[in-house]
């Protein structure tokens, strides 16, 4: 044991917090001592280094008690000593600037710096040597003192078994030998520190940190080092890095709930809390609140109930919807955590801000409805889309057609397609029906001139139970009934008899038909197109189609142009069938431009049905990829005259470059088909040096515009 000399025992000088800031400013500038204590209730409990940065504080603050408190430190960690020492002192004594000195009755006398309570240590009786000895005996790591010259002059037991040697070895002897010369030498010359460094000494690991003596001048006066064996370093860094690994692990848990979490003790002191934190909820900063009562928040009427409370009280997990001073509602579910003995050792506090959750739910049926609308309009666009993609054509008058159909599909009004056998009158029909408002109800289609005439009546209208012999025994919508809030599409009206014809006239004016063998009428909502190849004005004037149908069909009448009449379509529509036929059966024909040119010429009588059919006969008989002018030729022949064939013009040109136009491709053709400008000639009934002079005038042209 060792005393304090009275004389080195410093006068505390203290102020009261609570007292105003004149006492507080008479107080600190009279203060010739290192430290000013703070005392509050008449009990110290804090202390602050009177030094320049907190008399600049203090006088830019006027004094204010609360800037003298944010510079203070807590008292709690100083050590308060007697009269009397011990060696267990020392080691607090050590650690802070310095050491309370109270009197037997325990109030605080005075106290000591660090520098001079060791000091005393070293003095008093010569013991001073021994202490050393305490002090490094007591450290579990490996110590080894260097002087100036590098040599070591101290260690402990704990280094000397680390590296496996003796003190007789060790002592005295250059620390080079047993430690890095390298490191040795950074450490003499840079001052610095250096950490964490794996050696090899005496056949052992060991982990070395080298740490510089420094005196007064800032010079190094030697070195400490320090060992640990690896066994024990190994043990230390992989459970720091296990606790690391919780620590994100947790981290990483909290900040994805989408939850506040909140982790109290069991006083119901706020220990942590998680980044996601309710807003506007606690009114104050979550940091400030760590370490403080959350149950104090209650009875200030921040919220009410508080779920801490209860499960304290309870035992067991709580939920429950808080409601704080602004209205807002909270839904908290505390979890109580148990020790080994079943106390209470922690509160975990789920909390979700459930005010805007209804209005939320509103909000999202709201999102819903609109979305599926968006979902149902973009599925819409994209059908009609999709069909518009199907249609083949480039013509200026389907594309007036067209335009027609777009007006009129919004429409309900009967329309009237007329149009050659094979033109495409029922595709016409389908685009109505795809761009219209009744694309989602049914599309049926009835050829008048194919069902039998006893027959078409009970298609159309339907039957009613046991209306004649044969019939099914519940009956049968027809046409009409089943294509309710669609499309009925009647093809080849012109071939209805007279007698279904005042029939249908009807469902027309009244909306309603009357199946066969009943007489009650049922009101129906049906679009009717209707199409044929005939004129049913002169059919009317022939008697043979009644005129007061005609009017009810003709309301929206449409001509749709035949093929001929429409050539800038065909190479349009040859190139659509040949990909269908080429992805059907995987093949790669293709049609050269003289082909589509002798397309192009023909008059197609059967229309684009007839073109359909003529693609699919050359890729069947094709034996090469390339279909020619000359392997179309043999097919087109064989349905019309030659002499017959005229050219068609679609647009008003100039005369003589139509000539031309007309010339070349005549030309063109001609030696494609015949090879010889003899046998061209001969077919175009000029002569042979017409033909040479101008079929190589096309070949120059043509080369000319490939070169440019």
């Amino acid at each position: 044991m060792y005393s304090v000399k009275k004389e080195k025992i410093k006068p505390i000088i203290s102020v009261a917090i609570d007292e105003g800031k004149d006492v507080l400013c008479s107080t600190l500038k009279n203060l010739k001592e290192p430290f000013v204590f703070l005392k509050k209730e008449d009990q110290i409990f804090a202390y602050a280094a009177w030094n320049k940065p907190l008399q600049v504080a203090l006088e830019k603050h006027d004094y204010s008690p609360e800037v003298l408190v944010e510079h203070a430190k807590s008292i709690d960690s100083i050590c308060c000593l007697r009269e009397q020492i011990s060696f267990t002192d020392l080691f607090q004594i050590i650690g802070e600037p310095f050491a309370l000195v109270r009197a037997e009755d325990g109030s605080p006398q005075g106290y000591i710096s660090r520098e001079d309570a060791l000091a005393e240590l070293f003095k008093q009786e010569n013991k001073g040597v021994d202490l050393l000895k305490i002090l490094l005996t007591s450290i579990p790591m490996g110590i080894f003192i260097l002087d100036k010259e590098k040599q070591i002059i101290n260690c402990n037991e704990s280094g000397l078994k680390m590296i496996k040697s003796t003190a007789d070895k060790v002592l005295n002897a250059p620390g080079e030998r047993i430690f890095s010369k390298k490191h040795l030498s950074k450490v003499f010359s840079s001052g610095k520190t250096l950490l964490n460094h794996l050696e090899i000494t005496n056949g052992v690991g060991v982990l070395v940190d080298y740490s510089p003596i420094l005196g007064y001048d800032q010079q190094v006066e030697g070195a400490v080092i320090v060992v640990q064996d690896l066994p024990m370093v190994e043990e230390m860094a992989m459970e720091i890095e296990y606790i690391k690994d919780l620590n994100k692990d947790l981290n990483a848990i909290l900040s994805s709930i989408y939850d506040e979490i909140l982790v109290v003790n069991a006083k119901g002191e706020l220990i942590r809390y998680s980044e996601n934190i309710i807003q506007d909820f606690w009114q104050v900063d979550l940091k400030e609140l760590i370490g403080k009562n959350v149950l104090d928040l209650e009875d200030q009427g921040l919220f009410t109930p508080s779920v801490t409370r209860l499960v304290i009280e309870k035992q067991k997990k709580v939920s429950v919807v808080q409601e704080t001073k602004s209205g807002r509602k909270i839904l908290a579910v505390g979890n109580p955590v148990f020790n080994e003995k079943q106390e209470l050792e922690r509160i975990i506090i789920a909390s979700r801000d459930i005010t805007e959750t209804t209005k939320l739910k509103s909000e999202l049926q709201e999102m819903k409805k609109i979305s599926e609308q968006y979902k149902k309009e973009l599925d819409d666009f994209k059908s009609k889309d999709r069909f518009l993609k199907k249609l083949i054509y480039c013509s200026p008058k389907m594309e007036k057609i067209m335009n027609q159909v777009q007006k009129i599909a919004e429409f309900s009004s009967t329309v009237l397609l007329y149009g050659e056998s094979g033109v495409g009158k029922e595709v016409i029909a389908q685009a109505i029906h795809h761009l219209g408002n009744r694309s989602h109800k049914p599309f049926l289609k009835l050829n008048c001139g194919a069902i039998p005439e006893n027959l078409l009546e009970s298609e159309l209208f339907g039957y009613a139970k046991g209306a004649f012999t044969g019939a099914d025994k519940n009956g049968k919508d027809g046409y009409f009934k089943q294509a309710d809030g669609g499309i009925l599409f009647l093809d080849e009206i012109g071939e209805m008899p007279m007698h279904l014809q005042v029939k249908l006239l009807r469902v027309l004016q009244e909306q309603e038909v009357i199946p066969v063998g009943s007489t009650t009428p049922i009101k129906v909502d049906v679009q009717i197109i209707a199409a044929t190849n005939k004129n049913l004005a002169k059919m009317v004037e022939a008697g043979t189609f009644r005129q007061d149908l005609y009017y009810r069909l003709n309301v929206i009448p449409i001509q749709i142009p035949p093929l001929r009449e429409r050539t800038e379509d065909i190479s349009l529509l040859a190139f659509h069938f040949l990909q269908q036929l080429n992805e059907k059966y995987n093949r790669n024909y293709h049609l050269t431009p003289d082909a589509i040119n002798v397309l192009e010429f023909y008059s197609w009588p059967g229309n684009v049905r007839e073109l359909q059919n003529i693609i699919e006969r050359l890729v069947v008989t094709a034996d090469h990829p390339a279909i020619d002018a000359e392997f179309v030729s043999q097919f087109l022949s064989l349905g019309y005259e030659n002499k017959k064939m005229k050219p068609v013009i679609t647009r008003v040109i100039p005369l003589q470059e139509a000539l031309d136009h007309v010339e070349e491709q005549l030309i063109v053709m001609a030696m494609n088909q015949y090879k010889t400008t003899t046998k061209a000639a001969k077919a175009l009934g000029i002569s042979q040096s017409s033909v040479s002079r101008k079929y190589q005038k096309i070949l120059s042209e043509k080369n000319m515009k490939v070169e440019m």
